[in-house]
Order: structure tokens, then C-alpha cells, then sequence
């Protein structure tokens, strides 16, 4: 893969065989976004636990002290009462069975995030072929099947987000924008990586994070000494 002369410039400016320290990471990492646009600085953990088994799973959600940078469209699926409070709370669409054909047919994902009262699952349910392979389906874990809209509606448009293995056991974050100070971003990939810690299966066996590398959207990869996390 060819990369461009800008990236090939901001890529010298990273030595590979070396672990950094947070701060040090960080720094680099905006030095390396020379975008065009305000790039997405993620967060990639490779962690030492076989997600293949219910045991060694890790997900949840934690909130960004100073968000991500993204607005975040959420749809609250609700009845009754709950409607008008998802309403209040600044959901971006509210409704129950009517989206169904809406999503299913027509194909609408004009939303981030999905947040749905438990007595609503049933119907919420019926979209898990749609929802679920985009990441998108509500989860009791991740505070988004809840009776309390107002809280999560508000957690999520704060800066909200949910991590969760992928197939090959790495989590994949973004902790704000290269145009976040350093500090901003150090407070967010600091928070995500004490609540990963926090989330460590009691069964995990040996090295829990075996690799952190922050990268922004287009720029190179930058490793992070793990044993100076948590």
C-alpha cells in the first residue's frame, strides 16, 4: 500500500521499536494527524483473554471527561411516558414499532446509538440481524437497555462509549480529536484504560494488556508502554 508524502513525513517522527510513556504518546500523536480534517485519535488494546469464551469477555461503556468530539445521534425505542422523557432528554428520535419496517426496509441508520427500555426489547429484537453486525444492538452492559432514558441519553451525548473485543481480542476506541489539548486527551485515554482494567475477567490468565497503540485517523500507529498503565 502506497502511502502519501505526508504521512511518510510524520511516520519519521515515530521510532517503532519503542514502547512511549502516556504523554510522550500523546504529543506524538498530534504531531503525526496532519489531515486535512480534525482526525479521531483512537485507542487500540490487544488484551490477554480469549474472548471465545462467556467468562473472558470483556465489555461496557464508560464516559469521556471531555467527550469525543463527535455529536452523537441517539434513537431511544419507548412507550408511554418514557417517550416524552427521551424527548426531554435530547434523544435525537424517539418511537417503538412503527421504526421497525423503517430500519428493516428502508434501510434508515441515521443514528449512533440505540437505547431501549427493557419492555421494549421484544420489538427491538426483531431488528438483531440488522443491528447487531453493525454493533448497534441495545445491551444491559453497556447501559443501554434502562428504564432511566434521561441517564443514558445524557451519558451518551457527554461522551459516552462502549468498548468490547473484537474478534481478535483487541478493543478499538476513540479517545477525542487532534485538535483536543494534551492533557484532554490524556484525562479520556486514561479513564478508558482504568475502566478496561477494572473490567479484567477474574478467569484471565497472565498478561491482561498485552499491546496499547494510539493512532489518529490517518496517522502511523504509536505504541504505549503498558507497564506504566493502571
Amino acid at each position: 500500500m502506497k502511502r502519501g508524502k505526508k504521512y511518510t513525513e510524520a511516520a519519521k517522527l515515530v521510532d517503532r521499536t519503542v514502547q512511549y510513556e502516556v504523554a510522550e504518546a500523546i504529543s506524538l500523536v498530534k504531531k503525526t494527524a496532519v489531515a486535512k480534517f480534525d482526525e479521531t485519535v483512537e485507542a487500540h488494546i490487544r488484551l490477554g483473554v480469549d474472548g471465545r469464551h462467556a467468562d473472558q469477555q470483556v465489555r461496557g461503556a464508560v464516559v469521556l471527561p471531555h467527550g469525543t468530539g463527535k455529536s452523537v445521534r441517539v434513537l431511544v425505542f419507548a412507550k408511554g411516558d418514557k417517550v416524552a422523557e427521551a424527548e426531554a432528554a435530547g434523544a435525537d428520535y424517539v418511537g417503538g414499532e412503527e421504526l421497525i419496517p423503517k430500519i428493516q426496509n428502508e434501510g434508515w441508520f441515521e443514528f449512533d446509538v440505540v437505547v431501549a427500555t427493557p419492555d421494549m426489547m421484544g420489538v427491538v429484537g426483531r431488528l438483531g440481524r440488522v443491528l447487531g453486525p453493525k454493533g448497534l444492538m441495545p445491551n444491559p452492559k453497556a447501559g443501554t437497555v434502562t428504564m432511566d432514558v434521561t441517564k443514558a441519553v445524557n451519558d451518551i451525548k457527554a461522551g459516552k462509549i462502549e468498548y468490547r473485543l473484537d474478534k481478535a481480542n483487541i478493543i478499538h476506541c476513540p479517545v477525542g480529536k487532534a485538535s483536543f489539548t494534551e492533557e484532554q486527551l490524556a484525562d479520556n485515554f486514561n479513564t478508558l484504560m482504568e475502566a478496561i482494567i477494572k473490567a479484567k475477567p477474574s478467569s484471565a490468565k497472565g498478561t491482561y494488556m498485552k499491546s496499547v497503540t494510539l493512532t489518529s485517523t490517518m496517522g502511523p500507529g504509536i505504541k504505549v508502554n503498558t507497564l506504566k498503565i493502571g
